[in-house]
């Protein structure tokens, strides 16, 4: 989230400075994603005040949601992949076996885990996911609740509500 003062061009300077000199954060499985509003956020008492208006709130919920759909998108890489150096893994046993388990050079590291809030909710096994998801945290795995309404949630319910995919070291 980018904050600027009103009647400056801050934030659209910084945005195309790191369009032109740091094409990787916006491009590729790691993007950034931005979100600008105005406003002034020097301090904290001024950063709490504006977290509180709804403009915020929404910026801070498109940004997320265009988060997911990169995610999704990255995701749909993986599923139509023809090789053998990325895996995607559907099934709580397999995917707790990937990131618990020891990983080996020869076996596909997991890269991310995602899975959808009303999975989490819904979830019989909460403590074995939460549990998971810490895991996967400190051993450095990209972790994402997603919320199941966007449509990036609709299609890690369509994949059961909880995915995993790999790549090869």
């Amino acid at each position: 989230m980018l904050v600027a003062p009103p009647k400056t061009s801050y934030t659209q300077e910084f945005v195309k400075h790191i369009h032109q000199h740091h094409v990787w954060l916006t491009q590729g499985p790691s993007m950034a994603v931005f979100s600008q509003t105005v406003g002034t956020a020097s301090t904290l008492s001024e950063v709490a005040i504006l977290a509180r208006t709804p403009e915020f709130r929404r910026l801070i919920s498109d940004t997320a949601s265009e988060e997911s759909d990169n995610l999704v998108e990255m995701l749909e890489k993986h599923l139509q992949a023809t090789n053998t150096s990325s895996a995607v893994l559907y099934s709580l046993a397999e995917i707790e076996d990937s990131i618990l388990g020891e990983w080996k050079k020869s076996k596909p590291k997991p890269e991310y885990l995602l899975l959808t809030n009303k999975y989490l909710s819904n979830s019989r096994e909460k403590n074995r996911i939460n549990r998971l998801v810490q895991v996967a945290k400190n051993k450095n795995v990209k972790t994402r609740i997603v919320d199941a309404e966007t449509a990036a949630g609709t299609r890690i319910t369509q994949l059961g509500g909880l995915v995993c995919f790999t790549h090869s070291n």
